[in-house]
């Protein structure tokens, strides 16, 4: 697939009212903890489309609602950001053409081209927003969307998408997002229940040495596979995984497949029986909070479970043990637990000079084991990042049967080591209506 770019300028918001007041929104603990990077998303659309013309009014629509999105990031003396500048500098808006159809490119038959349909990713980029709109010979369109994951989390950034639709099509942004991020203030007297320290926060000495042992690694080739379980290999997992569970609620679909994905991967990679395996999930406090923040909160407020146990464990022990490792770190992250971390993270983060674990390139080199999300807004899209080479072929006993015919093709790519990327563009399954089989090849 060859590109040419057409046209790359700066889009800022049109405002029906009076724009923004304020100069400027503190980053929340929740912001400055999650990562300084752009997440990438892309979407395709079959014809009939709307014009460039009409997408771009829209996008400036709904920036005038979500006015961060079209700011800057500012920062303090040391180089960490402090501040969203609400300064209408707009954001990047790319037009772009294909020489192909869509349906040679996408989507099951992914490669590293794939990575021309949204802007760049590379450390520099200054704008919070950027879009990239590539039309195909067919007449479909690609929207390849990023944003700096400072600004909003997954939930909150869905709402800005649906706002900008429902500007393109001429109907009222509903609902209206809620900007004020100074809600999150610690309690009076500072009450750290849990541990924060090594889980949200590290000691700069600490990051740094993890640094350099990232140094001493070859960069591995990045595997993203897309994978399809069928509905009956789902319900046969989660009776399978909730079998020990007594009286109690059945676990999810969600938790089932991914304790599934654990042992089989863990199992693949052939680790030593001793060492720790541990995967990381993130958790959204909306609705865990009490009280409840509602959806509308254009914020970030997602913290991480972080199941860990001995590899040895994780495979001698049956699907249900392995569910419930990751069941019950994933409860604790509750309202106790958020609370706790505001306090910690106001009161002290600049005492023991911490700096937050949270680092994009943990996904580029060495292997983190798994990252995993599930989104209500988004019909449990689970996103996985698998860091190195696999040969897997592996099947829960009694539970699957079907057949490598079921997996989509296997998109493998090496990525440049300066340029932040979240493999959450090209993995993406649809729990809830789709799915696949266990077969990952090299």
């Amino acid at each position: 697939m060859k590109m040419r770019i057409e046209s790359s300028r700066i889009v800022k918001p049109i405002y029906d009212e009076i724009s923004p007041t304020k100069s400027h929104i503190s980053l929340s603990v929740f912001d400055k903890v999650t990562y300084d990077a752009h997440i990438a998303i892309i979407y395709a659309y079959c014809p009939p489309t709307p014009p460039n013309t009409a997408i771009e009014l829209g996008l400036q629509k709904a920036l005038a609602i979500y006015p961060e999105f079209a700011g800057r990031l500012s920062k303090d003396e040391h180089g960490n950001p402090v501040n969203i500048l609400l300064n209408d500098e707009g954001v990047r808006f790319v037009e772009a053409s294909a020489n192909s159809t869509l349906d040679q490119v996408m989507p099951y038959k992914p490669s590293p081209s794939l990575l021309n349909l949204h802007p760049s990713l590379n450390d520099d980029v200054k704008e919070l927003v950027q879009v990239q709109l590539t039309w195909f010979t067919c007449g479909s369109l690609a929207v390849g969307f990023t944003s700096n994951h400072m600004i909003a989390d997954g939930q909150s950034t869905s709402n800005f998408l649906v706002a900008w639709g429902q500007a393109c099509r001429g109907l009222r942004v509903n609902p209206i997002p809620l900007h004020d991020r100074t809600i999150f203030n610690p309690r009076n007297p500072p009450l750290v229940e849990n541990e924060h320290k090594g889980v949200e926060f590290t000691s700069k000495l600490v990051k740094k040495e993890h640094l350099l042992n990232q140094a001493h690694h070859i960069l591995e080739d990045i595997v993203v596979h897309k994978v399809h379980f069928t509905i009956e290999f789902l319900a046969k997992l989660k009776a399978k995984a909730s079998s020990m569970n007594g009286n109690n609620k059945p676990y999810s679909t969600f938790v089932s497949l991914i304790a599934h994905l654990w042992r089989a991967i863990t199992k693949a990679r052939g680790r030593n029986a001793f060492e720790t395996t541990q995967i990381r999930i993130a958790v959204n406090g909306r609705a865990r909070l009490n009280p409840r923040i509602p959806n509308e909160y254009f914020v970030n407020l997602v913290l991480w479970a972080f199941p860990t146990t001995k590899v040895k464990d994780l495979l001698r022990e049956p699907l249900p043990h392995a569910t419930k490792l990751i069941h019950d770190p994933v409860t604790k992250v509750n309202n106790n637990y958020f609370r706790s971390f505001i306090d910690f993270a106001n009161t002290k983060v600049k005492e023991q000079d911490l700096i937050p674990t949270a680092d994009m390139n943990d996904y580029i080199v060495t292997t983190p084991l798994l990252q995993l999300r599930s989104r209500q807004r988004e019909a449990q899209f689970a996103v996985v990042n698998i860091l190195s080479q696999l040969r897997l072929r592996i099947c829960e006993p009694g539970v699957a049967n079907a057949t490598s015919e079921a997996w989509a093709q296997l998109l493998k790519t090496r990525l440049r080591p300066f340029i932040s990327f979240h493999i959450y563009t090209w993995a993406i399954w649809e729990l809830s209506k789709r799915g696949f089989q266990t077969s990952i090849v090299r």
